[in-house]
């Protein structure tokens, strides 16, 4: 569903991306991490058709990046650190907003389904700027879930949550999941995330420096492996 090969991202004459090959089929869910400055929200906006790579091979879904750019975003969710909501619009108010860019002929459903399946349906008729943190990552959520992608693309979405938000995003996350889509989500909770994903990829030196998939590490064991790669 995603494939990169040999992406290089350059900004001037800093290189942030320098050669990453990855892939994630269709219905899995991959975590990427890596730390601060490697380049992983970089890669995302490369992905998410937001940044042009400086060279190498970008497909998503079989469509090629940034060629392709128009047919892609009709197949992606973001989710990223800007919730791309109005604050002084309402719940459904906004998801309506959405849906008319997506031209929705069946918007007024979809948006009802949306907003019960992240628990908001009650709040609907409230404004955004009068929810927690926790209830704005739930919409936003349902915001990038509304046209059905095929892919969901997520840039720390645990920021700023308390105990029980994360559990509401995870409950979430996990319902994508078994709904088939295929996921690509960046963090720093490196237990929390693999405990999420099918697998791990750490980005490290500018490329894709070690891939493990949930079922060879534990949780414990992945902090090992993550500072054996990047104290290298």
């Amino acid at each position: 569903m995603i494939r990169l090969e040999g992406v290089i991202k350059q900004y001037g004459l800093n290189p942030v991306l320098r050669g990453v090959d990855l892939n994630v089929e269709q219905g899995e869910f991959v975590t990427l991490v890596g730390p601060n400055g490697a380049g992983k929200s970089t890669l995302m906006g490369i992905i998410a058709t937001l940044l042009r790579p400086t060279s190498g091979d970008v497909f998503v879904g079989g469509w090629r990046l940034p060629e392709q750019a128009d047919r892609v975003r009709r197949h992606i969710g973001l989710v990223s650190h800007h919730s791309l909501l109005y604050r002084d619009m309402t719940a459904a108010e906004n998801l309506a907003f959405f849906a008319k860019l997506y031209r929705m002929a069946d918007a007024e459903d979809r948006i009802a389904e949306a907003l019960r399946r992240v628990g908001l349906f009650a709040r609907q008729r409230d404004p955004v700027g009068t929810f927690s943190r926790g209830m704005v990552q739930r919409l936003t959520i349902a915001r990038a879930t509304l046209h059905e992608p095929d892919v969901l693309l997520l840039d720390e979405p645990y920021t700023g949550l308390d105990q029980e938000a994360t559990y509401l995003l995870d409950e979430l996350l996990r319902g994508e999941t078994a709904r088939g889509r295929t996921i690509l989500m960046i963090t720093h909770d490196l237990g929390h995330g693999l405990g999420l994903a099918d697998r791990l990829a750490i980005l490290y030196g500018g490329q894709i420096a070690r891939e493990v998939s949930r079922a060879e590490i534990s949780p414990s064991a992945v902090y090992d492996l993550y500072a054996e790669v990047t104290m290298n």
